[in-house]
């Protein structure tokens, strides 16, 4: 069976590679043939409940990011890649707050809007009241809004720790049980799985991963992905797939997935040789390459196509996701304009595209404007391999960790950070 990426199509290179991380071009002539295993499936579809993902490989949440345009993108490419139902993968919505999903706020409703053939529906909620995010998940299974649900105790984001949410959470053992049992019990009865999304722990002196992933698999979580860092990390420095192999022998009556320095498929097919993952979690490595998406089911499925985009494609590429913006903005094409302006260096990385020009797409209000601008580069550059490879998005540098008074100082909430607890999902925005 044959079959061409949808547009905007990617060249794809076919030339046999090792497990190293892939930075060149191939010489080999490209194809739009869909990827053809060569061996059998590297690993067997992720089971999460009632939920089958035939190709284990699951899109991060990321905030401002993973919304239904960038989710819908993501899907067509991985879609293309595969044969019949092994192209589908897991797309995990942006982080979504309880407290406003459960106030209905017209942002929080748009965020966990799906497309009509979206499936699973995942959605990712975080919280720190266990009564608020069970009020949520009941929202959800009860109006049947989502197939999936993870929650996030992985976000390092100062304004999410400062409230001890996000990665500062599994600190609190029975807060942490709390917060993850309810939310099971609450979707347990329509089908619907809970999985855990977290870190190492705070820092390197509070390490949290384990006991927290012992009380997810304990509370019925269906899986738990580890991201390899702590939160003091923040995404500097390298992920610890050593500690992400620990999870999985601590753990192995569980799914675990596996997440941190997945800039292509070979990373994916290394970090799970070397960790024994289920599955893994895809964040800052398909910014700007969606088309990532196509490599991974390929990789899963024995294959070594590849996608090689030349400038013009990725210009597609880009363009399409404007227009889906648009789509989800409800046609206001300004601010899907302003949206995409933060994938515009994303995009173009690597690519001879010149200052001027890049400049002037990160200020662009309209479709004309993309339209103009694009029509502008050299439609015929080649994919330029190392430089548009590897690393993306903001790495930071390590930092204290932003945390309520007195929150080390002990596992139980008690006095000050309890009411700080008790406050946070009312000071944290984000729909």
């Amino acid at each position: 069976m044959t079959a061409t990426l949808p547009y905007p199509t990617g060249s794809r290179d076919t030339t046999a590679r090792d497990t190293g991380r892939d930075t060149g071009v191939s010489d080999v002539p490209t194809t739009d043939a869909p990827a053809t295993p060569t061996s059998r499936p590297v690993l067997p579809p992720l089971q999460l409940g009632c939920v089958t993902v035939p190709t284990p490989v699951v899109l991060a949440p990321m905030a401002g990011i993973t919304n239904r345009a960038f989710r819908r993108l993501c899907r067509e490419f991985g879609e293309s890649a595969g044969v019949g139902e092994s192209g589908r993968c897991l797309y995990v919505s942006e982080m979504i707050t309880s407290r406003a999903l459960v106030e209905r706020t017209p942002e929080s409703m748009r965020l966990i809007t799906h497309d009509p053939d979206e499936n699973p529906r995942s959605v990712q909620l975080y919280g720190v009241d266990p009564a608020t995010v069970r009020a949520a998940v009941r929202l959800l299974v009860t109006e049947d809004r989502a197939d999936h649900i993870d929650l996030n105790f992985g976000c390092p984001v100062p304004k999410v720790t400062r409230k001890g949410g996000g990665s500062a959470l599994p600190w609190k053992t029975e807060l942490f049980r709390g917060i993850v049992a309810g939310a099971v019990a609450e979707a347990e009865p329509y089908g619907v799985p809970v999985t855990v999304k977290m870190r190492k722990g705070i820092d390197d002196d509070h390490l949290t991963y384990l006991d927290a992933g012992r009380i997810a698999r304990d509370s019925g979580a269906a899986a738990v992905a580890l991201h390899g860092r702590t939160a003091s990390q923040s995404y500097s420095g390298t992920a610890d797939w050593d500690a992400i192999a620990r999870l999985r022998e601590t753990l192995p009556d569980v799914p675990i997935l596996g997440n941190g320095d997945i800039w292509s498929a070979e990373d994916a097919l290394d970090m799970v040789a070397r960790t024994g993952v289920d599955g893994v979690v895809v964040g800052r490595g398909c910014l700007g390459r969606p088309w990532l998406f196509a490599d991974l089911v390929s990789a899963f499925a024995g294959g070594d196509t590849r996608v090689r985009p030349s400038l013009g494609e990725v210009g597609a590429a880009l363009r399409r996701h404007a227009v889906y913006l648009t789509e989800f903005y409800d046609g206001d094409e300004n601010r899907a304009c302003r949206d995409i302006r933060k994938h515009i260096a994303w995009y173009l990385k690597g690519f001879p595209a010149g200052h001027e020009i890049r400049h002037r797409l990160a200020l662009v209000d309209a479709l004309t404007d993309i339209d103009d601008l694009l029509a502008a580069l050299p439609a015929d550059a080649p994919w330029p391999g190392g430089p548009a490879e590897g690393p993306r998005g903001r790495a930071g540098s390590p930092r204290q960790v932003a945390l309520p008074d007195g929150w080390l100082d002990t596992q139980e909430l008690t006095g000050a950070a309890a009411r700080i607890v008790a406050q946070a999902e009312l000071s944290v925005s984000g729909g």
